[in-house]
């Protein structure tokens, strides 16, 4: 099965579980704090500057957005946690919408965790990849890598790894203003949208 990340479309947003796809195919979730990079990162993903809506504003990203790459298989960027100007309320049914989605989707098939290496995994990160662990493979996605040295950037994934226990989980760096890293992110997903 030949899987082209350039081909991806977007295709329907969910609010509530009864307005996600069907649970058929195999499919790669997209998390992070928000401004973390985690639109960028699918854009850099799928060599398409507009596909997700970026902004420098944090918590943009509020519904479950899917894109399609054919033979149903899809990704999906889900919304931001961790920022404050959300009511309550909004974050509540965020919390019992994502965590069912995450634990029970059956055509999920792994989710990256984007950080920003800067500020390493934090609380919010750690309490996702506890919640997942053993149920989902999982890799922590250290975007912005180029804003530090190659040493500072070693020790940033060793960091990341030590936060890790599970052999299903992994960690990469991706740069999207040079790309470097995106070869592990697409070696990655296509690993779990194949494996079927």
């Amino acid at each position: 099965m030949s899987i082209s990340f350039k081909q991806a479309r977007f295709i329907t947003s969910a609010f509530e579980l009864s307005q996600l796809l069907p649970d058929t195919g195999a499919e790669v979730a997209f998390a992070g704090r928000s401004n973390s990079g985690k639109s960028s990162a699918i854009n850099c993903l799928t060599r398409q500057k507009g596909l997700c809506k970026t902004s420098k504003t944090p918590g943009r990203t509020q519904l479950i957005n899917f894109f399609e790459l054919g033979q149903d298989r899809r990704l999906v960027d889900l919304p931001g946690y961790g920022f404050a100007k959300v009511s309550k309320q909004m974050r509540n049914h965020w919390n019992a919408v994502l965590t069912t989605y995450l634990l029970e989707r059956q055509a999920l098939k792994g989710l990256v965790i984007v950080v920003d290496i800067r500020r390493g995994i934090g609380d919010l990160d750690r309490a996702l990849i506890d919640m997942i662990a053993g149920s989902l493979p999982l890799h922590i996605l250290l975007t912005k890598s180029d804003k530090l040295s190659r040493a500072a950037t070693q020790k940033a994934m060793t960091a990341a790894r030590a936060e890790l226990s599970d052999p299903g989980q992994s960690v990469s760096t991706l740069s999207i203003l040079t790309r470097d890293g995106l070869e592990s992110l697409e070696q990655k997903c296509l690993e779990w949208l194949t494996d079927t």
